[in-house]
């Protein structure tokens, strides 16, 4: 297993690998729904029923082996919200694949606990949080209260891809994920 995989988990790994192709058409084109989950649903339109059972029968199986074979990976709703704050703050075209069904404002949010924060040589604030993600503050802003281990963190996209972070409800600041 990758390093990739081992941080972040199989089906991120296969999207940071996906995203990194360098294929930036597949990601602006990529079907609402997989092909193997399409031909099941598409049995629905056979009228006579023996038919439509036997397409169920026949497609149920070829998704099935698809998916022990890893060639199709379903993903539910909390899987996609795990996967979306792991990734939180990188930015690949790709990614919006997990946004599918949720609202924007949630897909650009985002709360953490910090695990660790410590200030660097030009007084600007890092943090790792609980997830292993690490943040720097890229502006000058200073807070009223230094940041520490469980302070939570509110992460919001903005735009350009910049990015705010909240500390425990001070003032916003400026961020960027460096890891």
């Amino acid at each position: 297993m990758t390093g990739i995989a081992r941080r972040f988990g199989p089906a991120l790994a296969a999207a940071l690998t996906l995203a990194g192709a360098g294929n930036a058409a597949w990601a602006a084109e990529t079907p609402a729904t997989a092909p193997a989950v399409k031909a099941v649903i598409d049995c629905r339109a056979i009228v006579d029923s023996t038919q439509r059972l036997a397409c169920y029968d026949k497609t149920v199986g070829e998704m099935a082996g698809a998916d022990s074979k890893g060639d199709l990976v379903t993903l539910d709703r909390e899987q996609r919200k795990q996967i979306r704050q792991q990734a939180f703050g990188f930015t690949m075209p790709s990614f919006s694949l997990f946004d599918k069904g949720e609202k924007p404002e949630e897909a650009n949010k985002a709360s953490f606990k910090i695990a660790q924060a410590w200030q660097d040589l030009e007084h600007h604030w890092n943090f790792k949080l609980e997830t292993g993600a690490i943040w720097r503050q890229t502006d000058s802003d200073e807070l009223y209260h230094d940041p520490h281990a469980g302070s939570v963190a509110d992460i919001s996209k903005g735009a350009m891809n910049g990015y705010f972070m909240k500390i425990d409800g001070q003032q916003a600041i400026r961020v960027m994920r460096v890891g």
